[in-house]
């Protein structure tokens, strides 16, 4: 390693020892990228799920650091070179891994390229050249490596096996592993037998990419099939810092319409299956204080295995613009737990109809009447429309659509992106029926949409709804 130099000495070096120097400095850094690496808040979200859930998914635009960062935790575990402030799942021994992508091809010049840099430049990518030990070249295209093996701190050798999606699963069977990355999506049967291939260590499986083929079976079983072993990061153009507003603008507008946002916010192409079609940056305001005129109030939706979701709404009568102010999503909490999350925000709340059957946890007690129990000025009944609309779900869907497309709907930038992620991916079936899963925030705004008639202004004292006997109303 190159000797630190102080400032002073810096400035009393010749010219060209101070040039030679700066060159000997950026060589080195370039040949050990992996010690200088500061991911993004996302990709350190990425990495700190690895800790806890098995499989994991980045799914983001293009060009927005997916594959450097999945390149990065290859780099860690194959060397055991964790920095301090590393969260994710260790190894403190040699592994024995496959990466991954769609053709020989792409493999080299994306993955291969991230973990070792371009032909000629060896020692460039993410593992540190002085960790290299082999480079072991596969049969049949130019410059593609079968296998790379590197040091490991504890001394051993790890393995880095090459592989492509177009060899088919069963070029996938037979090892056991420590860990593979995908990069690019994979079929469905590739996937799977990945997962096998890790199932006697319960080792990580992590996949990167642009969910370009819309719903597919992959991004299904993360977004839809929810499970404690799988977690899924959302990554945006927004969230990747090497661009500035100048440089997103010009990306965002260099995409064809139909495929900006699954190239600039990692949202799986879906046509005419998605629910809400207004462009995402029309909806977006920057947080602004609330006038005491304007009405406020909440909407919930219940959940246990998938979330709860409690969104702050408020609604400027003037103008008929409702805004969401801020999203809060849980997961596995009961409802003494959820007051307690929310009930500074001093509002009272719109909920669906099925708060007024039990739950085993309260007892036999409603769900609205063990909210009100733990403090929260619920609506003295559910969700429902003051018209033959009802309790429909369309209708709220279509009056949404609707505020949306005619600048009546805002959302506040910063603290609603459980909502803003799910507003991406709601969509119907190819039957044209609603896909209700991954919904929880859209229909707690959906339900405070519905009740917006019973909201109060900031300055509104309890009165009613604290006092409501539930029993006489026939909710026990």
């Amino acid at each position: 390693m190159t000797t630190k130099l102080d400032a002073k000495r810096l400035k009393e070096l010749p010219s060209d020892q101070l040039k030679q120097l700066i060159a000997d400095l950026e060589a080195e850094a370039s040949e050990d990228k992996l010690a200088s690496y500061k991911p993004y808040p996302k990709q350190l979200e990425f990495h700190a799920a690895g800790a806890t859930h098995r499989e994991r998914l980045l799914m983001a635009g293009n060009q927005l650091g997916k594959t450097f960062c999945g390149a990065m935790e290859v780099a860690m575990h194959a060397t055991g070179r964790y920095p301090d402030w590393w969260p994710g799942k260790r190894f403190d021994r040699p592994t024995t891994s496959w990466v991954a992508g769609t053709t020989g091809e792409t493999v080299r010049d994306t993955i291969q390229r991230m973990l070792v840099g371009r032909t000629g430049q060896t020692g460039t990518g993410t593992l540190p050249k002085d960790a290299l030990v082999e480079l072991v070249p596969a049969r049949g295209i130019p410059d593609l490596l079968d296998s790379i093996r590197v040091r490991h701190v504890s001394g051993g050798i790890s393995s880095i096996g090459l592989k492509s999606y177009l060899r088919g699963r069963e070029s996938f069977q037979g090892e056991t592993l420590d860990f593979v990355w995908l990069d690019e999506e994979p079929p469905f049967d590739v996937y799977t037998e990945v997962l096998t291939r890790t199932n006697v260590g319960q080792g990580p499986v992590w996949l990167t990419f642009t969910p370009l083929t819309g719903i597919s079976s992959v991004v299904k079983r993360f977004i839809v099939e929810t499970s404690p072993d799988r977690h899924k990061t959302g990554m945006i153009i927004d969230d990747a810092q090497h661009f500035d507003d100048k440089e997103r603008a010009q990306i965002i507008a260099s995409y064809p319409e139909h495929e900006r946002e699954a190239r600039t916010k990692g949202v799986p192409t879906m046509g005419s299956g998605r629910v809400f079609l207004t462009n995402e940056e029309k909806l977006l305001v920057d947080p602004f204080d609330i006038p005491a005129h304007f009405l406020r109030w909440g909407g919930m939706d219940f959940g246990w295995t998938h979330y709860s979701a409690f969104v702050e709404m408020a609604w400027d009568r003037d103008q008929d613009v409702i805004y969401i102010l801020r999203t809060l999503r849980l997961r596995e909490q009961t409802p003494i737990e959820h007051a307690a999350a929310v009930r500074s925000w001093n509002l009272v709340w719109a909920w669906p109809k099925d708060g007024r059957r039990s739950s085993l946890e309260g007892a036999g007690i409603a769900l609205a009447a063990q909210y009100t129990a733990a403090g929260l000025d619920m609506m003295h009944a559910h969700a429902t429309f003051d018209d033959e609309r009802g309790v429909s779900v369309e209708a709220g869907l279509m009056e949404m659509a609707d505020r949306m497309r005619g600048d009546r709907w805002k959302v506040f930038k910063g603290a609603n992106d459980g909502w803003l992620e799910e507003y991406r991916l709601y969509h119907r079936n190819l039957d044209g029926r609603l896909v209700a899963e991954n919904d929880d925030a859209i229909s707690a705004s959906r339900y405070g949409l519905m009740m917006r008639r019973h909201a109060r202004t900031a300055g509104w004292k309890k009165q009613f709804y604290s006092t409501i006997d539930y029993p006489k109303m026939g909710i026990v």
